[in-house]
Formats: structure tokens, C-alpha cells, sequence
């Protein structure tokens, strides 16, 4: 049995332990409700842009529009979005473990580049083949996180529609955690390029439609700004992701915490009577040898 020193010391570290996790989840929770505004407010128009380029998209001459051409997917982009910190539950190992299940299953044979856009993310990749390299992809994203704004991701986002429509990638994925609710996040692959088009694709499009502005303008300004909401959109949800699954995390931790300590506290006691016990019984002892 540990000495009534060693028991103390446990519960006090305990304790201190408990303090910061206690801390560190008030402070994800108060990012958490910003996070979560900004993602709630974004998505339907998100959604309902994209929706709305898929179906201008499939009336298009594929011709004519170069971020719907399909060259059947050989040279493969994955760009994989984490966070910079830990502490945070399963949130960035979904992401890597998504990732490599890509490259492994769905992608075998293909060349495979990862875009990493998270510190934890780039460290499970950066001693690997597939990390980027060269200077036509962006580099360094993981202060895209700090101040994250539309301002921020929109740059990001041209560089990567500039590979595409260079030909150096045949397909763009994303991969990160869609946010559902403060305990759930979906770990979510989505095609980024090329655009998708409608559910009603595969029928033959019959009807004239009238572009108003010009098809043209269609083509070179709202399609490259509806990709670029896109995947603004995607860092926004693995953003509230992040600060959902660390609230949970360290709520747990709290809790996991408590329970420790109560248990050390109960074995604190036990010993500490025990300890009493033995003295009460020697003082004892000590006093009938005397009589005797």
C-alpha cells in the first residue's frame, strides 16, 4: 500500500490537473459558441450556392468550363484539415486515419499528394511520400487557423484552383470534420474539384438557358467564388469541430478526474486509519509490557 505521502501528493496533482481541465474546456466552450455561430450562419448559403453551380454546371459545355473537367483521376490531391493543438478526443485522428484509408483503399495506384492544413495533421505526414512539394501549392498553413477569416482562405483556395486548371491534379478532395453538435463531428470527405454536377446530370440537358450576367462571367467569377466559399466553409466546420470535440474532451477529462480523486481520497482515509489503528495498538501493547 502507497504511504500516506505518496496519497496526498496524487490527490494534489490530481487536483491541479483537474483545474486545467476544467479551464481549458470553459475556454473551448466560449470559442465553441463564436465558431458555431460562424458555421450555422454559413453553411445554407454555402450549400445552397453549391447547389446551385452544379446545376449551371451540367448546362455547361464541359468544354468551357474548366473546373468541371474530368481526366479520370490519376494525380489526386487530398488536402486533410486538423488542428494545430491536441487534447481534443479523436477530432485530428479521424482526419489522418480518413486520410490514409484514402490512399490505401479508395486511391491505390493513383499519385497522391496531401495538403495539410493543421500542425497535427502535418506531422503524421511530413516523413512520408505524399507530402507536398514544390512551390505551385501553398505552403505552411497552419496559422490559416489564428484570426480565421474569408480573406484569409480565399488566397489558399486560388492557389489550389490554379493547380487544377494548370492539370497538375485530376481530382481535389477535402477531408475534415463536419460539425453536427458539441459531442458529434463527422469526419467528411468531399470533392472540391472537379464540380460536381447536379443529381439530374446524367440526363441530356434540352432546355435554352438564359445567362444573366453572361455565361462567360458565370464561368470565370462565380464558380471560382462558389469554390472558394466552399472551402472556407470546410475550415469554419473543422474549426467548431475542433473546439466541440476539446469542450468534450476535457469535460470527460474533468470528470475522470473527480473520480480519481474521490477513490484516492477514500484510500487516503483507509490508510490513514489504518496507520492510527496501528499506533493505538502499540501504545497498547507498549503499555501492558510496562504493567507486566
Amino acid at each position: 500500500m502507497p504511504s500516506l505521502k505518496e496519497v496526498r501528493n496524487s490527490i494534489v496533482s490530481i487536483g491541479s490537473t483537474m483545474q486545467i481541465t476544467s479551464a481549458m474546456k470553459m475556454v473551448s466552450a466560449a470559442k465553441l459558441k463564436r465558431a458555431q455561430d460562424a458555421i450555422t450562419q454559413m453553411r445554407p448559403y454555402a450549400n445552397k450556392l453549391k447547389e446551385i453551380l452544379e446545376n449551371v454546371s451540367a448546362s455547361v459545355d464541359a468544354s468551357e468550363n474548366v473546373f468541371a473537367r474530368n481526366s479520370g483521376g490519376k494525380n489526386v490531391l487530398i488536402i486533410s484539415i486538423s488542428s494545430n493543438r491536441g487534447l481534443a478526443g479523436a477530432f485530428n485522428g479521424n482526419v489522418i486515419k480518413k486520410t490514409n484509408l484514402l490512399i490505401k483503399e479508395k486511391y491505390q495506384g493513383c499519385n497522391i499528394t496531401v495538403l495539410p492544413i493543421g500542425k497535427k495533421v502535418h506531422d503524421a505526414f511530413k516523413r512520408t511520400q505524399y507530402l507536398i512539394s514544390g512551390q505551385d501549392l501553398p505552403h505552411h498553413l497552419n496559422e490559416v487557423f489564428d484570426g480565421l477569416s474569408f480573406a484569409k482562405a480565399a488566397p489558399i483556395a486560388e492557389k489550389i484552383m490554379e493547380t487544377f486548371t494548370a492539370k497538375q491534379f485530376d481530382k481535389i478532395l477535402l477531408v475534415y470534420n463536419q460539425f453536427k453538435n458539441a459531442a458529434v463531428q463527422l469526419t467528411t470527405e468531399e470533392q472540391f474539384l472537379p464540380i460536381e454536377q447536379g443529381a439530374d446530370s446524367t440526363k441530356k440537358v434540352t432546355g435554352d438557358y438564359i445567362f444573366e450576367p453572361s455565361q462567360e462571367y458565370i464561368i470565370n467569377e462565380l464558380i471560382p467564388r462558389s469554390l472558394k466559399t466552399q472551402f472556407y466553409k470546410a475550415l469554419l466546420d473543422s474549426f467548431a469541430s475542433e473546439h466541440g470535440a476539446r469542450m468534450t474532451a476535457m469535460h470527460k477529462a474533468t470528470d475522470n478526474a473527480k473520480a480519481m480523486q474521490k477513490e484516492l481520497k477514500i484510500t487516503y482515509n483507509k490508510a490513514r486509519q489504518a496507520s492510527i489503528t496501528k499506533e493505538i495498538l502499540e501504545i497498547v501493547g507498549g503499555a501492558e509490557a510496562s504493567n507486566n
